[in-house]
């Protein structure tokens, strides 16, 4: 509520130095204006300023800027000693212009992420891709798309389809992709994930239709994601889409529920085959080196016993050359040498006994063979001269002594004869 109410009644000012009381008549009211003016001129006047006067204030300098008349008289609207300049039109469209023109420049500013890349429409045409950083593009008239190129979005399936056997599979795979084009991904599909979710299942369904269930359940998994993966990618090229595949999993594959007991059961000699299988190879892994270990070994003492008999036939035969110089030089006396040298050889190996005895007087001999044969056959230790030896050859001993005895009157000299026992 205003202080000084309009029609000049119940005017109260609580800064004034002394309460105005206004009367019921229009004398009264005079005169209580004229004593407050009194005592406003008497410095009494110290409080904060009238808002209705600052606001009316306010209205006459924007009204001046604006080109509108500033009245004066004395007090009356009706005097007619007042004059006021013409009012500018344009004053007032111009500056809101202005207004709207620094809010549509405003409005233009805007940040990129580092992770994004804005896509840039003038009337729905592409114009430009703005990278990283703060930016501005006209209002209304350029539209910027943000897309992220950094992040690894994800996609998910699970779906039941048959097999090229026949059979149904429940297959669940994941795929990760990134924006690889902005312009592309915003431009040439108009719901790129839904693009990408049905690639994703017309790739899995074909390629799946050319696979026999039991590949699908155990070893083929691998090549089925790859087949897959590379399926997949040609679709979303050729649709350009401006995706870029990362990985594509194969998170499970499972058989209809009264079968599934079965195929886990041939999942399970199929391991147990595998396992057999690298048993094997471990240990043919381990048999193979020794048995190439024994054959070079066999190699080597064949290729060792070769040279010794090349070495062996060669010194011979240089042995043989030098006899037949020798030879060619004395015949006789080389005869008769070679002759002793074999003699020698062989009866060098022979257990035999060779003396030579004339008829009248016997050479005895020990037999030293028999002695050590008798000798390891009983085992007993050496007690005496006679033990291990046979009663015959003691006796025959015993014999030949007393007729060398007998004889050794007799002449010595007769031929010789070789006997062999």
């Amino acid at each position: 509520m205003a202080w000084n109410e309009p029609g000049g009644g119940n005017q109260h000012d609580p800064w004034s130095g002394g309460g105005r009381r206004v009367g019921g008549d229009g004398g009264g009211n005079r005169g209580g204006n004229d004593d407050g003016n009194n005592g406003n001129k008497g410095g009494n006047n110290q409080g904060p300023p009238d808002l209705d006067e600052a606001l009316k204030k306010f209205q006459e300098k924007l009204k001046g800027v604006m080109g509108g008349g500033k009245k004066s008289g004395g007090g009356s609207n009706k005097g007619s000693g007042g004059s006021g300049k013409p009012r500018n039109v344009f004053a007032l469209p111009g500056l809101l212009i202005i207004v709207a023109l620094a809010i549509w420049a405003a409005m233009g500013f805007y940040l990129v992420d580092q992770s994004e890349r804005g896509v840039v429409l003038r009337f729905g045409e592409y114009q430009d891709i703005v990278t990283p950083g703060l930016q501005w593009n006209p209002p209304l008239i350029d539209e910027v798309r943000m897309v992220n190129v950094t992040r690894v979005r994800s996609l998910t399936q699970t779906q039941s389809m048959l097999t090229r056997d026949e059979n149904i599979v429940e297959v669940e795979i994941s795929a990760q992709y990134q924006v690889a084009d902005p312009q592309d991904f915003v431009l040439n599909v108009r719901d790129p994930e839904v693009s990408i979710d049905n690639a994703l299942d017309s790739a899995l369904r074909h390629v799946v239709g050319g696979t026999d269930m039991i590949d699908i359940l155990t070893s083929g998994r691998e090549i089925l994601g790859s087949s897959v993966t590379s399926r997949l990618q040609s679709y979303l090229d050729n649709y350009g889409a401006g995706i870029q595949l990362q990985t594509i999993n194969i998170e499970s594959t499972t058989a209809p529920d009264p079968v599934i007991d079965a195929f886990d059961d041939v999942i399970r000699a199929r391991e147990d085959r595998q396992r057999t299988i690298n048993q094997g190879i471990a240990y043919a892994n381990s048999i193979i080196p020794e048995a190439q270990g024994q054959a070079q070994r066999v190699v080597e003492q064949g290729q060792g016993y070769r040279e010794s008999v090349v070495a062996e036939a060669q010194g011979q035969a240089n042995r043989f050359n030098s006899l037949l110089a020798e030879y060619e030089n004395a015949p006789d006396i080389m005869r008769e040498r070679m002759y002793l040298d074999a003699i020698e050889e062989v009866f060098g190996e022979t257990p035999k006994v060779l003396l030579d005895v004339s008829d009248n007087a016997p050479m005895m001999y020990l037999p030293l063979e028999q002695l050590n044969r008798g000798q390891r056959a009983s085992g007993a230790s050496q007690q005496g001269s006679s033990d291990g030896v046979d009663p015959q050859v003691l006796e025959s001993l015993r014999s030949g002594n007393g007729s060398s005895q007998s004889s050794n009157s007799s002449s010595s000299s007769s031929s010789i004869r070789r006997e062999g026992r």
